[in-house]
């Protein structure tokens, strides 16, 4: 048992170390590998990506800003750059490391992670004081989530959202849009070239309370 703990130690050590000089590519890449099903790249998205994703959102009357698999903050300072000063960022997170690294390194008092899964998003939007969502940003694997889980994402999403709110999507298949068709009746559709690997790109608008 001696002999197990010191193999291990240097190992471990060098593991702080590399993740460390990493930066968030490091726990990026380690929360993929504990759960790529969920995290579903290694890639973080391109800011080509992440500005065609959110150039369709107004701004001026954005109160609340959800955020599904936020991961390593990859859309989180852009959206806190252009959210009005008393509005709220709130992101959702199953990897409770990735909700850590978001904590330590996000310091703006408009920013609340939550490790907590996307479905209940009602009762943690509620929880942080609001009743509906202005938009929702998800970039989880639709294709690749366990059965049911895609539904009740989408589902719940349509009904945290605000009459005129949108559900904005960006993923690797076009599997997404058939998830948010069963809810959203007007979807626009858009794809990114400038990404690894390109990205398909869904903006589902709630009409309709």
């Amino acid at each position: 048992m001696t002999t197990e703990l010191t193999d291990e130690a240097p190992f471990s050590k060098l593991k702080r170390r590399v993740k460390h000089a990493l930066g968030p590519w490091g726990v990026f890449f380690e929360g993929f590998l504990k759960n790529p099903v969920m995290v579903g790249s290694i890639v973080p998205s391109s800011r080509f990506t992440i500005d065609k994703v959110l150039s369709v959102v107004d701004w001026e009357n954005t109160k609340l800003f959800v955020e599904y698999g936020p991961g390593v903050g990859t859309f989180c300072q852009p959206v806190l750059d252009r959210l009005r000063r008393d509005g709220m960022l709130l992101v959702i997170d199953l990897n409770p490391d990735f909700i850590d690294y978001l904590k330590r390194t996000i310091t703006d008092s408009r920013f609340v992670a939550v490790n907590g899964s996307a479905a209940d998003v009602e009762e943690i939007v509620r929880a942080h004081g609001h009743e509906k969502a202005d938009y929702v940003l998800s970039g989880l694997p639709f294709s690749t989530l366990p059965a049911g889980v895609g539904p009740a994402i989408a589902s719940a999403t349509y009904r945290v959202l605000r009459k005129g709110g949108a559900f904005l999507v960006y993923q690797f298949t076009p599997r997404a849009g058939d998830f948010m068709a069963q809810f959203f009746k007007r979807i626009d559709k858009g794809l990114e070239w400038i990404n690894v690997p390109p990205c398909f790109l869904f903006w589902g608008w709630k009409d309709e309370d």
